[in-house]
């Protein structure tokens, strides 16, 4: 029987668990498909363990669960199921050193130190180790505009201006400037991102390229006069607006 994550999360009396409300919603959004059907899961970010309590209730004591935190007492929630990495999700090299020790994740969850720098190597680092059919999550986002976290409203190098920047690669199939914008490996991979107050899910899958198709009868020809122009920008010039148009 499917148990929201709002039941458990309210009713949770064992280690400490801290989450926003409204993240509860998102979860069982994208993560109710998962129940029952074992899955790998990897958190990065343990803290006081309740987290770890809440996933595996959640999912059920058939799924394998994965946790990494740079706090070493963070080893005591060890478990026959969990396995815990101790090291800075930051330090690539140290992320490098236990890629063979995860495998294939269903879902991974970066709860962990926040800084928008960190993030990022995480992502490029761990978003291969996702399945296709999986998730890459990432919360907390609002650190983002924090300075404290190497954020600002607009700054390059935060977790969201790069989530902005995958909305760009998902969409390269269209891109009409491949010298500045091509394809590449992610395009093929992103089917889609849900970015929600602070916290993004991006599904991972097979990715084809996008095709149109058309159905029913035409009723109103191409290349019909409108009644106003458009100011071209790159001319300087009024141009004509054609209802209709072509690539």
């Amino acid at each position: 029987m499917e148990k929201s994550i709002k039941e458990i999360y309210y009713n949770h009396k064992g280690f400490l668990v801290n989450k926003w409300n409204h993240y509860l919603d998102i979860y069982d959004r994208h993560f109710l498909p998962y129940q029952g059907k074992d899955v790998k899961f990897l958190e990065i970010g343990i803290s006081q363990g309740g987290s770890l309590e809440m996933w595996k209730q959640y999912f059920g004591a058939g799924s394998m669960f994965y946790a990494m935190d740079i706090i070493p007492e963070c080893k005591m929630f060890e478990r026959e199921n969990v396995k815990i990495f101790i090291g800075s999700q930051g330090d690539p090299q140290y992320l490098n050193s236990i890629l063979g020790d995860i495998p294939p994740l269903d879902i991974l969850l970066d709860d962990g130190g926040h800084f928008v720098k960190d993030q990022i190597v995480t992502f490029n680092l761990l978003w291969d180790k996702v399945k296709d059919g999986g998730l890459y999550v990432c919360e907390d986002l609002h650190t983002s505009y924090w300075y404290s976290y190497g954020g600002g409203y607009m700054r390059k190098g935060t977790f969201i201006e790069f989530v902005k920047h995958l909305m760009d690669v998902m969409h390269a199939w269209h891109s009409k400037q491949p010298a500045k914008f091509k394809l590449e490996k992610l395009t093929e991979q992103i089917k889609a991102i849900h970015v929600y107050e602070s916290m993004v899910v991006i599904e991972k899958a097979k990715v084809s390229q996008p095709k149109q198709s058309k159905f029913g009868e035409k009723q109103i020809p191409d290349q019909i006069p409108a009644k106003r122009g458009f100011f071209d920008l790159a001319t300087g010039k009024i141009r004509k607006a054609w209802m209709g148009f072509k690539n």
